[in-house]
Protein backbone atom coordinates (compact mmCIF):
# COMPACT_ATOMS: atom_id res chain seq x y z
CA UNK A 1 0.00 0.00 0.00
CA UNK A 2 1.26 3.45 -0.47
CA UNK A 3 -0.89 5.69 1.90
CA UNK A 4 0.82 8.70 1.26
CA UNK A 5 -0.78 8.29 -1.90
CA UNK A 6 -4.31 8.95 -0.45
CA UNK A 7 -3.20 12.27 1.48
CA UNK A 8 -1.81 13.73 -1.79
CA UNK A 9 -4.76 12.91 -3.97
CA UNK A 10 -7.83 12.99 -1.80
CA UNK A 11 -10.18 11.99 -4.30
CA UNK A 12 -9.03 8.53 -3.25
CA UNK A 13 -9.09 6.41 0.14
CA UNK A 14 -8.66 2.99 0.84
CA UNK A 15 -12.32 2.83 0.96
CA UNK A 16 -13.40 4.16 -2.44
CA UNK A 17 -10.67 1.75 -4.15
CA UNK A 18 -11.76 -1.94 -4.97
CA UNK A 19 -9.74 -4.21 -3.79
CA UNK A 20 -6.69 -4.98 -5.58
CA UNK A 21 -6.49 -2.18 -7.62
CA UNK A 22 -4.80 0.49 -5.10
CA UNK A 23 -1.40 2.62 -5.35
CA UNK A 24 1.34 1.01 -4.66
CA UNK A 25 4.93 1.04 -3.92
CA UNK A 26 7.95 -1.77 -3.44
CA UNK A 27 10.66 -0.45 -1.68
CA UNK A 28 13.90 -1.28 -0.25
CA UNK A 29 14.41 -1.21 4.25
CA UNK A 30 17.82 0.96 2.34
CA UNK A 31 16.79 3.29 -0.36
CA UNK A 32 17.99 2.06 -3.48
CA UNK A 33 20.15 3.76 -6.25
CA UNK A 34 17.71 3.36 -9.12
CA UNK A 35 13.66 3.87 -8.76
CA UNK A 36 11.13 3.38 -11.55
CA UNK A 37 7.78 4.57 -11.45
CA UNK A 38 5.15 2.33 -13.92
CA UNK A 39 1.92 3.67 -14.75
CA UNK A 40 -1.30 1.28 -15.96
CA UNK A 41 -3.39 1.75 -19.00
CA UNK A 42 -6.61 3.37 -19.80
CA UNK A 43 -9.31 1.32 -18.07
CA UNK A 44 -7.23 -1.11 -15.49
CA UNK A 45 -5.23 -0.25 -12.51
CA UNK A 46 -1.75 -0.48 -10.87
CA UNK A 47 -2.47 -4.61 -10.67
CA UNK A 48 -1.45 -4.88 -14.43
CA UNK A 49 2.24 -3.73 -13.68
CA UNK A 50 2.63 -5.80 -10.81
CA UNK A 51 4.48 -8.39 -12.20
CA UNK A 52 6.66 -5.94 -13.82
CA UNK A 53 7.33 -4.13 -11.00
CA UNK A 54 8.09 -7.24 -8.79
CA UNK A 55 10.98 -8.06 -11.45
CA UNK A 56 12.10 -4.26 -11.07
CA UNK A 57 12.42 -5.12 -7.62
CA UNK A 58 13.68 -8.16 -6.80
CA UNK A 59 15.28 -9.01 -9.90
CA UNK A 60 16.83 -5.69 -10.78
CA UNK A 61 17.36 -3.98 -7.22
CA UNK A 62 14.51 -1.12 -8.34
CA UNK A 63 13.03 0.98 -5.72
CA UNK A 64 9.11 0.83 -7.74
CA UNK A 65 6.13 3.38 -7.75
CA UNK A 66 2.86 2.37 -9.09
CA UNK A 67 0.62 5.34 -9.16
CA UNK A 68 -3.42 5.25 -9.58
CA UNK A 69 -4.55 7.17 -12.79
CA UNK A 70 -7.66 9.87 -11.19
CA UNK A 71 -11.50 7.96 -12.13
CA UNK A 72 -9.42 4.86 -11.88
CA UNK A 73 -10.13 1.79 -9.83
CA UNK A 74 -13.10 3.06 -8.01
CA UNK A 75 -16.09 0.71 -6.50
CA UNK A 76 -18.07 3.66 -8.18
CA UNK A 77 -16.22 5.41 -10.94
CA UNK A 78 -19.71 7.28 -12.12
CA UNK A 79 -18.88 6.54 -15.79
CA UNK A 80 -15.09 8.44 -15.66
CA UNK A 81 -17.51 11.56 -16.07
CA UNK A 82 -13.93 13.18 -14.23
CA UNK A 83 -10.89 11.40 -16.44
CA UNK A 84 -8.41 14.52 -16.78
CA UNK A 85 -4.80 14.35 -18.34
CA UNK A 86 -3.97 17.19 -16.24
CA UNK A 87 -4.70 15.06 -13.33
CA UNK A 88 -3.26 12.57 -14.44
CA UNK A 89 0.46 14.11 -15.00
CA UNK A 90 -0.03 15.51 -11.74
CA UNK A 91 -0.51 11.89 -10.49
CA UNK A 92 2.56 10.58 -12.24
CA UNK A 93 4.29 13.58 -11.38
CA UNK A 94 4.06 13.13 -7.65
CA UNK A 95 5.09 10.04 -8.06
CA UNK A 96 8.02 10.94 -10.13
CA UNK A 97 9.22 13.43 -7.39
CA UNK A 98 8.27 11.03 -4.63
CA UNK A 99 10.81 8.18 -6.20
CA UNK A 100 13.15 11.05 -7.16
CA UNK A 101 14.78 11.11 -3.92
CA UNK A 102 18.09 12.31 -3.73
CA UNK A 103 19.23 12.49 -7.67
CA UNK A 104 19.09 8.98 -8.11
CA UNK A 105 18.72 7.10 -11.29
CA UNK A 106 15.03 7.32 -11.70
CA UNK A 107 13.25 5.32 -15.03
CA UNK A 108 9.29 5.79 -15.75
CA UNK A 109 7.12 3.21 -17.47
CA UNK A 110 4.24 2.18 -18.14
CA UNK A 111 1.38 -0.34 -20.35
CA UNK A 112 -0.76 1.87 -23.04
CA UNK A 113 -1.55 5.00 -21.68
CA UNK A 114 0.56 4.26 -19.08
CA UNK A 115 3.56 4.23 -21.55
CA UNK A 116 2.40 7.63 -23.44
CA UNK A 117 2.44 9.01 -20.25
CA UNK A 118 5.31 8.11 -19.33
CA UNK A 119 7.38 8.91 -22.05
CA UNK A 120 5.73 12.65 -21.51
CA UNK A 121 7.11 12.50 -18.55
CA UNK A 122 10.24 11.82 -19.60
CA UNK A 123 10.71 14.19 -22.11
CA UNK A 124 9.81 17.06 -19.90
CA UNK A 125 10.61 16.37 -16.48
CA UNK A 126 14.39 16.71 -15.73
CA UNK A 127 14.04 14.48 -12.84
CA UNK A 128 13.68 11.61 -14.78
CA UNK A 129 16.92 10.81 -15.58
CA UNK A 130 16.92 7.34 -16.65
CA UNK A 131 15.13 5.42 -19.49
CA UNK A 132 11.88 5.12 -20.39
CA UNK A 133 9.90 1.38 -21.03
CA UNK A 134 7.07 1.09 -23.08
CA UNK A 135 4.29 -1.79 -22.95
CA UNK A 136 2.24 -1.42 -25.44
CA UNK A 137 1.96 2.28 -25.68
CA UNK A 138 -0.37 4.27 -26.98
CA UNK A 139 1.17 6.57 -29.83
CA UNK A 140 -1.85 6.00 -31.77
CA UNK A 141 -4.83 3.77 -32.38
CA UNK A 142 -5.07 1.24 -34.23
CA UNK A 143 -6.91 1.42 -38.03
CA UNK A 144 -9.78 -0.20 -36.68
CA UNK A 145 -13.82 -1.11 -38.08
CA UNK A 146 -14.16 -0.46 -42.22
CA UNK A 147 -10.63 0.59 -42.23
CA UNK A 148 -10.89 3.54 -40.37
CA UNK A 149 -7.66 5.02 -39.95
CA UNK A 150 -6.15 5.47 -36.59
CA UNK A 151 -5.83 9.14 -37.13
CA UNK A 152 -9.25 9.88 -38.45
CA UNK A 153 -10.62 7.77 -35.19
CA UNK A 154 -8.44 10.30 -33.13
CA UNK A 155 -9.71 13.27 -34.71
CA UNK A 156 -13.46 11.98 -34.24
CA UNK A 157 -12.93 11.48 -30.35
CA UNK A 158 -11.75 14.60 -30.28
CA UNK A 159 -15.38 16.10 -31.76
CA UNK A 160 -17.37 17.39 -28.38
CA UNK A 161 -20.38 15.49 -29.99
CA UNK A 162 -19.63 12.36 -28.71
CA UNK A 163 -19.83 13.15 -25.10
CA UNK A 164 -23.65 12.82 -25.15
CA UNK A 165 -23.49 9.43 -25.74
CA UNK A 166 -21.01 8.46 -22.93
CA UNK A 167 -21.62 6.68 -19.65
CA UNK A 168 -24.85 4.72 -20.18
CA UNK A 169 -23.38 1.41 -19.07
CA UNK A 170 -21.85 0.43 -16.04
CA UNK A 171 -18.23 0.82 -15.80
CA UNK A 172 -17.68 -2.05 -13.21
CA UNK A 173 -18.51 -5.80 -14.46
CA UNK A 174 -16.55 -9.18 -13.62
CA UNK A 175 -12.82 -8.39 -13.70
CA UNK A 176 -11.76 -7.51 -10.80
CA UNK A 177 -8.59 -5.56 -11.63
CA UNK A 178 -10.03 -3.04 -14.49
CA UNK A 179 -13.64 -1.78 -15.85
CA UNK A 180 -15.04 -3.07 -18.32
CA UNK A 181 -14.71 -1.04 -21.13
CA UNK A 182 -12.67 2.12 -22.06
CA UNK A 183 -15.20 5.27 -21.36
CA UNK A 184 -15.58 8.29 -24.13
CA UNK A 185 -14.07 10.77 -21.60
CA UNK A 186 -11.14 8.32 -20.75
CA UNK A 187 -10.39 7.81 -24.64
CA UNK A 188 -10.61 11.85 -25.55
CA UNK A 189 -8.40 12.79 -22.95
CA UNK A 190 -5.70 9.98 -24.17
CA UNK A 191 -6.60 11.48 -27.47
CA UNK A 192 -5.52 15.08 -26.22
CA UNK A 193 -1.99 13.25 -24.51
CA UNK A 194 -1.30 11.39 -28.08
CA UNK A 195 -1.27 15.25 -29.77
CA UNK A 196 0.53 16.58 -26.92
CA UNK A 197 3.24 14.23 -27.32
CA UNK A 198 3.22 14.22 -30.63
CA UNK A 199 4.64 18.00 -30.62
CA UNK A 200 7.18 17.11 -27.76
CA UNK A 201 8.22 14.39 -30.01
CA UNK A 202 8.57 16.95 -33.20
CA UNK A 203 10.41 19.77 -31.06
CA UNK A 204 12.60 17.24 -29.64
CA UNK A 205 14.02 15.67 -32.32
CA UNK A 206 14.06 19.64 -34.38
CA UNK A 207 17.65 20.13 -33.84
CA UNK A 208 18.46 15.99 -33.84
CA UNK A 209 17.91 12.77 -32.91
CA UNK A 210 15.23 12.27 -29.69
CA UNK A 211 17.43 11.87 -27.42
CA UNK A 212 15.86 9.06 -24.68
CA UNK A 213 16.85 5.32 -24.00
CA UNK A 214 13.86 3.57 -24.53
CA UNK A 215 12.77 -0.10 -24.27
CA UNK A 216 9.80 -0.70 -26.22
CA UNK A 217 8.02 -4.03 -25.80
CA UNK A 218 5.07 -4.57 -29.11
CA UNK A 219 2.67 -7.81 -28.95
CA UNK A 220 2.11 -8.09 -33.64
CA UNK A 221 -1.42 -9.29 -32.27
CA UNK A 222 -2.91 -5.99 -30.40
CA UNK A 223 -6.02 -4.41 -31.84
CA UNK A 224 -5.50 -1.44 -29.63
CA UNK A 225 -3.05 0.41 -30.60
CA UNK A 226 -0.83 1.97 -33.74
CA UNK A 227 2.59 -0.36 -34.56
CA UNK A 228 3.62 1.96 -36.88
CA UNK A 229 3.54 4.92 -34.43
CA UNK A 230 5.94 2.70 -32.46
CA UNK A 231 7.85 2.27 -35.47
CA UNK A 232 7.74 6.25 -36.31
CA UNK A 233 9.35 6.76 -32.54
CA UNK A 234 12.09 4.66 -33.21
CA UNK A 235 12.83 6.57 -36.41
CA UNK A 236 13.76 9.22 -34.66
CA UNK A 237 15.41 8.01 -31.65
CA UNK A 238 19.48 8.57 -31.69
CA UNK A 239 20.95 5.54 -32.97
CA UNK A 240 21.58 3.27 -30.69
CA UNK A 241 19.11 4.54 -27.66
CA UNK A 242 15.76 2.22 -28.96
CA UNK A 243 15.93 -1.35 -28.20
CA UNK A 244 12.41 -3.25 -29.21
CA UNK A 245 11.08 -6.40 -28.13
CA UNK A 246 7.95 -7.73 -30.49
CA UNK A 247 5.92 -10.86 -30.01
CA UNK A 248 5.14 -12.39 -32.70
CA UNK A 249 0.99 -12.67 -33.55
CA UNK A 250 0.92 -16.43 -33.73
CA UNK A 251 0.61 -16.48 -29.84
CA UNK A 252 -2.60 -14.12 -29.88
CA UNK A 253 -0.67 -12.20 -27.09
CA UNK A 254 -3.25 -9.22 -26.13
CA UNK A 255 -2.70 -5.57 -25.92
CA UNK A 256 -2.97 -5.72 -21.87
CA UNK A 257 -1.96 -9.23 -21.60
CA UNK A 258 1.60 -8.12 -22.67
CA UNK A 259 2.45 -7.42 -18.77
CA UNK A 260 1.12 -10.39 -17.45
CA UNK A 261 2.86 -12.73 -15.62
CA UNK A 262 -0.72 -14.61 -14.32
CA UNK A 263 -3.86 -14.59 -16.22
CA UNK A 264 -7.18 -12.67 -14.51
CA UNK A 265 -10.36 -14.53 -14.33
CA UNK A 266 -13.59 -13.11 -13.33
CA UNK A 267 -14.78 -12.33 -9.60
CA UNK A 268 -17.27 -15.37 -9.67
CA UNK A 269 -15.15 -17.34 -11.73
CA UNK A 270 -15.33 -21.32 -11.52
CA UNK A 271 -12.57 -24.18 -11.95
CA UNK A 272 -11.87 -24.50 -15.35
CA UNK A 273 -13.72 -21.15 -16.20
CA UNK A 274 -11.35 -19.54 -19.13
CA UNK A 275 -9.74 -16.64 -18.25
CA UNK A 276 -11.01 -12.74 -18.67
CA UNK A 277 -7.29 -11.58 -19.36
CA UNK A 278 -4.43 -14.45 -20.85
CA UNK A 279 -1.19 -14.23 -19.44
CA UNK A 280 1.85 -13.28 -21.70
CA UNK A 281 4.06 -16.48 -22.34
CA UNK A 282 7.01 -14.80 -23.51
CA UNK A 283 6.81 -12.65 -19.94
CA UNK A 284 9.78 -13.54 -18.48
CA UNK A 285 12.10 -13.96 -21.66
CA UNK A 286 10.52 -9.95 -21.80
CA UNK A 287 11.82 -9.30 -18.90
CA UNK A 288 15.45 -11.00 -19.08
CA UNK A 289 15.53 -9.20 -22.46
CA UNK A 290 14.73 -5.99 -20.24
CA UNK A 291 17.02 -6.98 -17.64
CA UNK A 292 19.77 -7.14 -20.59
CA UNK A 293 19.22 -3.52 -21.97
CA UNK A 294 19.30 -2.20 -18.41
CA UNK A 295 22.60 -3.39 -17.54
Amino acid sequence: MWSEYYSEFPYFSEELIRDGCHPRKMVHEVAAEKAIVLVHGLSDSPYFLSAVGDFFHFELSYDVYLPLLYGHGLKDPDGARGASLEEWKKNVRFAIHTAAGSGRFLSVGGLSTGGTLSLYMGCNDPLVTGDVYLFAAALGLKEGWLGIAGSVKEFLLRLPLILPANNRAPLIGSNPYRYDYVSLNGARELIHLIVELGGVIESAISGGHFPQHIFSVSTEYDDVVSLKAIDKLREVAEPGNFSQYIIPENLQVEHASIVLEDPIFAIDAEAGDSPLEKANPEFFEMMEAIKEFEQ
